[in-house]
């Protein structure tokens, strides 16, 4: 069974004020086939913890470690990462002119697999993914991610996810911008994509709308760069009732 540790993540980033740290010694353990959340205030470190993930340049690591199966994540590169079986669905997906969805896909799909997927099995796995995530078959023509919507781009990540088949895959706020048919749809296709993989999800938010549709097994509490509290998909209820206020520490004025 696969594993993705966080151990003792301490991480900063450059700024105009300099270094600022914002991972304050993260601790956590996603096995095969789990979900896990991760709720929390504005400016907790939830996206920062997953871009250190998939090797963002931005972010420096000051300690601590990212274990996928024993090996140390933090001494790969980003697509040895993604080769190894990382997945990043980003939270404001770039455009990428000049490539288009097809090409894009089969590039990285040959990749990561180290030969290219025979054309015919591969264009029905495209075209019944596409189908599933209710996309336009012309999407597959066009450049990625160009002139999309923000529905658009964000079905565009999860066709990424269902053909790559990842170990483990970290939602950035997926869920973020999305009206309520194609949350339901985007959520579908996560679930699509962990029935057939047995896949494990990171899944960042800050609401419990999308919870609905992809439950979580566990629910951790990001407060000033590190846990502050976890449990179970009730905990994410308690959040929607209470906030984070309990968690914040007030500012002491003079």
């Amino acid at each position: 069974m696969s594993v993705l540790e966080i151990k003792d993540l301490h991480v900063s980033v450059q700024t105009d004020q300099g270094v600022k740290q914002i991972l304050n010694g993260v601790n956590l353990t996603i096995n095969e086939g789990e979900i896990h959340a991760i709720m929390g205030p504005n400016g907790s470190g939830k996206s920062t913890l997953a871009y250190t993930i998939a090797g963002h340049p931005k972010y420096h690591v000051e300690g601590g470690s990212i274990l996928l199966d024993g090996a140390e994540v933090l001494t790969m590169t980003v697509d040895q990462r993604a080769r190894a079986g990382l997945f990043l669905a980003m939270q404001y997906p770039v455009e990428i002119p000049g490539v288009t969805v097809t090409n894009f896909l089969r590039t990285a799909k040959t990749a990561i697999d180290g030969e290219a997927p025979a054309i015919r099995t591969w264009i029905k796995d495209v075209r019944g993914a596409m189908t599933n995530l209710r996309m336009d078959k012309s999407f597959a023509e066009r450049n990625v991610n160009e002139g999309f919507s923000g529905g658009e781009k964000k079905r565009n990540e999860i066709l990424q996810l269902e053909l790559l088949k990842p170990k483990f895959a970290v939602l950035d706020e997926t869920d973020s911008g999305l009206d309520v048919d194609a949350l339901k749809i985007v959520s579908e296709g996560v679930n699509r994509a962990k029935e057939n993989t047995g896949l494990g999800l990171l899944l960042i938010t800050h609401y419990t709308r999308i919870l609905r549709y992809i439950h979580p097994d566990f629910v951790h509490v990001f407060v000033n760069g590190r846990i502050a509290e976890q449990g179970g998909p009730e905990l994410a209820d308690r959040l929607e009732d209470e906030g984070y206020d309990r968690f914040l520490v007030p500012e002491i004025v003079n």
